[in-house]
């Protein structure tokens, strides 16, 4: 049973006690004071090192006797044997052995086994370099030669073995034959160091008409920009400066179109700098900074401006600084070409340089990034480059037809389905205008209106309508624009104010009367304000009270009130219904008509404190603020008013305090105006003496 439960699976037949590490005790110091003769970890080191034992070494062996020489042979000779039999691809051991036989003078045991190392890894270029360089230590130069040729005849793409070849032949004076070697390696083509040593080592001997055809054939197998200008470069060196201009120009034709061919136009332009040809550098950069991406052209554009700088008038310093900020923008729209600020910065400084073609260029590239989501958000800046490509072309160009391909363009891309933009088409519809196209603004406008309507669209079209003298064409657009906007007072207010201006009054009534009867407007204050003002500048005070009355039936606001009040008190100065009396008759009926209307302001106020004291008693700032106004007026009204009516109505100012209450609890106390009206001053007297009878009867009982 102990021995299940000790069982683990993962154990196999072993048991966890068979499993644990057994660890020794540990030793338990009894005595722990310090010892009297303390030992230091130097001295410790010191004595390890004194007590260790000499390096064993084996004896050295003097060899006396050429029995005892060929013995030591043999012996070693067995031993490299057996060694490469167990380790037949280790080239180290045949490089060791092979040097060995070397050093016993055996030259041809030596080259045995270099020989057997070669027939085991021939593509080991090590070797053939440790052969070589035994030959040729010990001065057997043709059998050198004959490693050489081997080695590059077998392995002709590793460089080392040629240069080795070549160095010795040089060496040895045979200029011929390391010419010959050369000729061979230059046949498979090799990389641009190995062409660069030949023609070196034709320098070494002035053999300038070789290097110049070696230099010809190495461009023709490296056709790369730093091979033509180091050609360029051997030709000015030897003086000959027509030849490097022919080089530089050869190059030209052939890699203008390279990735490095700035580094090309760069040398051409300094070539012709140090040869005092200013124009012709000038007319290098110019024409590099046309054909090479704006992207790879940094270093030239810099070289240009210093260049102009040193040797430029001031018209050539200003388009060098145009040129280098212009390939700044280029860089930055090539790097994010829906970034419209720098298509804004880009085109500004074109149009400073004043090309008309390039300018358009740009305008064109720069509205092609249309932005990727249709959302308004993201074409609000790009629209802005439509409009300034309008503007430029209207303004600066002075091109008609452009300028209306243009605004045709932007709108049919624009998708008015989901958004528009009204000041597209309104400048449009302006830019007819300005062309005494009165049909084509109009046909703009009638299209904005049908495909995408807005406010500023029926605003402006009205306007233009309106100025023309179109009367019956501003109705038609007025009743568009409320079929589509119904609850848009500043509309109601507008077509009113028009009907109004042209002496219909009934029509001007009518559209008030329409307006108030929409189920929803935007601002419903204004438009009866405006109704208001309108009947009373017909001096229809009647129509004004029951206007005001109706207003009253949908909202009991506290200005509505206050300006009911201030109308009817404002009605005694009216002299426009004064009856024909004689004049000792005239000031009785203004006086009984001021008092009248003073009693008709009185009435609203009254009806405007009880609707607050029964209907809304929370509403206590706005009673109180109502009882200002009313003193206010009852003061203005002078020996007519009467103050003591309003007096006694005034509510009492408490300062008091209320806890603050929030998600996560009480957070404090603030403090508050309270207002006490004098019918509420005798509920909280009796409230009073009720409590002080309740603790009396309270402490009797008690007692």
């Amino acid at each position: 049973m102990s021995s299940s439960k000790d069982a683990d699976p993962t154990l196999g037949y072993l048991t966890r006690k068979d499993a644990e590490v057994k660890l020794p005790r540990p030793t338990r110091v009894k005595n722990k004071t310090p010892a009297p003769i303390q030992i230091t970890a130097e001295q410790i080191l010191r004595e390890a090192r004194e007590r260790q034992e000499a390096e064993i070494r084996p004896p050295k062996q003097k060899i006396t006797d050429p029995t005892e020489l060929a013995d030591y042979r043999l012996r070693k000779r067995k031993e490299f044997e057996d060694l490469i039999r167990r380790v037949r691809w280790n080239v180290s051991v045949w490089i060791k052995y092979a040097q060995w036989e070397e050093s016993q003078k055996d030259f041809n045991r030596a080259r045995s086994v270099w020989e057997r190392a070669l027939e085991v890894d021939y593509r080991n270029h090590t070797l053939w370099l440790k052969y070589a360089e035994v030959e040729m230590k010990n001065k057997f130069i043709n059998h050198a030669r004959n490693v050489w040729d081997r080695a590059v005849t077998l392995l002709p793409r590793v460089d080392q073995l040629w240069y080795k070849y070549i160095h010795m032949e040089e060496m040895l004076g045979n200029v011929a034959g390391a010419r010959q070697v050369f000729e061979r390696w230059m046949g498979w083509m090799p990389d641009q160091q190995g062409w660069l040593s030949y023609i070196k080592f034709e320098l070494r001997y002035n053999e300038v008409e070789r290097a110049r055809g070696i230099f010809e054939r190495f461009v023709q197998c490296h056709p790369k920009v730093g091979a033509w200008i180091r050609f360029a470069k051997f030709e000015m060196k030897n003086g000959e400066i027509g030849k490097a201009r022919n080089v530089y120009e050869r190059a030209v034709e052939k890699l203008a179109d390279d990735e490095e061919a700035e580094q090309l136009f760069v040398a051409f332009a300094e070539f012709e700098e140090r040869c005092k040809e200013t124009e012709r550098a000038r007319c290098i950069y110019k024409f590099s900074l046309d054909h090479i991406p704006k992207g790879r052209a940094e270093d030239l554009y810099r070289k240009f401006v210093a260049f102009e700088k040193q040797y430029g008038d001031k018209e050539g310093i200003e388009d060098a600084i145009v040129g280098k900020r212009r390939f700044q923008y280029e860089e930055e729209v090539r790097k994010n070409p829906l970034n419209y600020d720098s298509w804004f910065d880009y085109i500004r400084l074109e149009e400073t340089a004043g090309n008309k073609e390039r300018i358009r260029e740009v305008y064109e590239r720069a509205i092609s990034n249309v932005p990727p989501a249709e959302e308004k958000r993201y074409w609000q800046r790009y629209i802005y480059l439509w409009i300034n490509y309008a503007l430029y072309e209207e303004l600066d160009a002075a091109d008609v037809e452009r300028t209306r391909d243009v605004y045709r363009e932007c709108l049919n891309l624009i998708p008015h389905a989901k958004f528009s933009f009204a000041k597209i088409w309104l400048l449009a519809a302006q830019f007819e205008i300005r062309q005494l196209n009165l049909n084509g603004a109009r046909q703009i406008l009638g299209n904005a209106i049908g495909r995408a309507p807005k406010d500023k669209i029926f605003k402006k079209y009205i306007e233009i309508e309106l100025q023309l003298g179109n009367i019956d064409r501003c109705r038609k657009l007025y009743e568009k624009y409320l079929v589509w906007s119904p609850e848009n007072c500043y509309a109601w207010s507008k077509y009113a104010e028009l009907e109004r201006s042209l002496c219909e009054t009934e029509r001007a009534r009518s559209i008030f009367e329409l307006a108030i009867a929409q189920p929803a407007l935007d601002m419903p204050e204004l438009l009866w304000k405006a109704y208001i003002d309108f009947e009373i500048s017909e001096h229809e005070f009647e129509r004004t009270r029951e206007l005001y009355e109706r207003l009253l039936d949908r909202t009991k606001h506290l200005k509505v009130w206050i300006s009911y009040a201030k109308y009817e008190a404002s009605a005694m100065e009216d002299d426009s219904q004064l009856p024909e009396l004689p004049e000792d008759k005239v000031q009785e009926y203004l006086h009984a008509r001021k008092q009248q209307c003073i009693q008709q302001a009185r009435r609203v106020f009254e009806k405007a404190i009880t609707y607050y004291r029964n209907s809304a008693p929370e509403l206590k700032e706005e009673r109180a603020m109502l009882l200002e106004e009313w003193l206010n007026m009852e003061t203005s009204f002078g020996e007519l008013g009467d103050v003591s009516l309003v007096q006694s109505k005034l509510p009492k100012k408490l300062k008091k305090r209320r806890q603050i209450a929030s998600e996560d609890g009480p957070a404090g106390f603030e403090e508050y105006i309270d207002y006490l009206f004098p019918e509420e001053t005798q509920t909280t007297n009796l409230k009073i003496l009720e409590a002080a009878y309740r603790w009396k009867k309270q402490k009797v009982d008690d007692n």
